[in-house]
Order: structure tokens, then C-alpha cells, then sequence
């Protein structure tokens, strides 16, 4: 029997699109039809939103560290993997400003999203501890729902559906969107991200960005890929 599949939305969020939004990332909003195109298509068997949702005290929050080293897009700061009790392991993080504060409107889906199209609704980046910009893992790879605050265990809800094919799109390109496919593979999925329905936060980044995925084994495609 042919596994099925699943179009993951990443983070389509007021306060990652223009023209209100804290870390808003260009084009952003523009993505909203062709999302709504993939979610009105009976070529995926599941559909899936994330969003950040945040506490106020996010350890990626810029202003939650002390000067100088607290600087929106430029500063990093060494975390440790508390979350799962490895407090040896550590990462650097980079600090963004205060975005999809859990309960504000930044991180309300945006207008226009066709919400009523999806079956799983996922909610991340919940410990304050760790950032978690992939919806199936944390930055130190704890995978289960919980660890690192997620509201669900995506790699479970997905295979208890039949799923083993996960098409990835949304914000931002360059980090939960690429994460998200890249811990799709790890999880045991085939996934593809599409080139079309994302945008980074760095646009110039993005044929690292594509070797990265690449040497994931993420596969890269497009909306004119797929029989919609």
C-alpha cells in the first residue's frame, strides 16, 4: 500500500510577515494564496500548521539577555541542553527580537489562511529553555511532545495517520522551515521542501541553505512538481 501524505505549514504568523510584524520577513504575506492552493488540494491525505508560541522569557529573546551582548539579529549566546538533562551539551543561539509571544496577536496565523483545511494544529518554542524552530524537534534534537515545548508529538500524529511523505513550506526558509524538513528525515519521513512557498529571513543564504537540505537528503521542489 502507497504511504501517504503530508503538507506541513510552517510558522505563518503575524510577526513573521510584513508589514506589522517584529521579525517580519519579506514576502511573507505573499505566500498566503499559494498556501491556501496546497491546502485545498486532495493531493495530501494530512494537513499541518506550527507556530511559535513563546513565553515571555524565551531564551531567543534579545531582550531577556543583559548588554552588550543582546543585539536583535547579531548576538548569540551559549545554551545548554537543559531540557534534556544534558546540561554538557551546549549551542550557540542567535537572539531575535520578542516575536509570537504566546496569546498576542504577532502570533495569531495570519489573516486569509485557510485554518478550516487543517487536521493537525501544532504549537512550539514553548520551554523557555531551548529554541525549537523545527516542529518535530528542539535545537538539541529532544524529539518527544513536551521536550522543548510542543504541544504534540508530529512524528507520531503523522505515522499513526500513514504518513511517509511530508511536503514542507511556510516561514522562514532559512530556519523553521528548514529545520522542520530536516527532522522530517531524521524522523523517518521522505520530505521535500518547495522552493516557491518559503522565504528566508537572509534571502542570500539560500543555496547554502539548499546544500544543507541537500546533504539532509531533504528533496527540493516546487509547486509545478506536484499534480495539483
Amino acid at each position: 500500500m502507497a504511504g501517504k501524505k503530508a503538507l506541513i505549514v510552517v510558522d505563518m504568523q503575524n510577526d513573521f510577515c510584513p508589514p506589522h510584524g517584529s521579525l517580519a520577513v519579506s514576502g511573507g504575506r505573499d505566500l498566503v494564496s499559494l498556501v491556501n492552493e496546497l491546502l485545498n488540494s486532495s493531493y495530501f491525505d494530512t494537513k499541518v500548521t506550527t507556530q511559535d508560541w513563546h513565553p515571555a522569557n524565551h531564551v531567543s529573546f534579545a531582550s531577556n539577555h543583559p548588554p552588550p551582548n543582546n543585539k536583535p539579529f547579531e548576538s548569540f549566546i551559549d545554551v545548554r541542553n537543559l531540557v534534556g538533562n544534558k546540561p554538557e551539551e551546549t549551542m550557540k543561539q542567535n537572539l531575535w527580537p520578542v516575536h509570537c509571544q504566546a496569546d498576542s496577536d504577532g502570533a495569531r496565523l495570519v489573516d486569509g489562511l485557510e485554518v478550516d483545511k487543517v487536521d493537525i494544529s501544532i504549537r512550539k518554542g514553548m520551554d523557555h529553555r531551548v529554541e525549537m524552530y523545527s516542529a518535530f524537534a528542539d535545537s538539541f534534537g529532544n524529539l518527544a511532545a513536551g521536550e522543548g515545548g510542543v504541544t504534540e508529538d508530529l512524528a507520531h500524529s503523522l505515522k499513526s495517520r500513514g504518513v511517509t511523505d511530508v511536503f514542507v513550506v511556510g516561514l522562514a526558509g532559512d530556519y523553521c522551515v528548514k529545520y522542520t524538513a530536516i527532522d522530517a528525515v531524521k524522523a523517518g519521513f521522505a520530505a521535500t521542501l518547495l522552493e516557491d512557498v518559503q522565504r528566508c529571513v537572509n534571502p542570500s543564504t539560500w543555496e547554502d541553505v539548499k546544500k544543507e537540505l541537500q546533504t539532509a537528503k531533504v528533496q527540493l521542489g516546487s509547486m509545478a512538481d506536484l499534480p495539483i
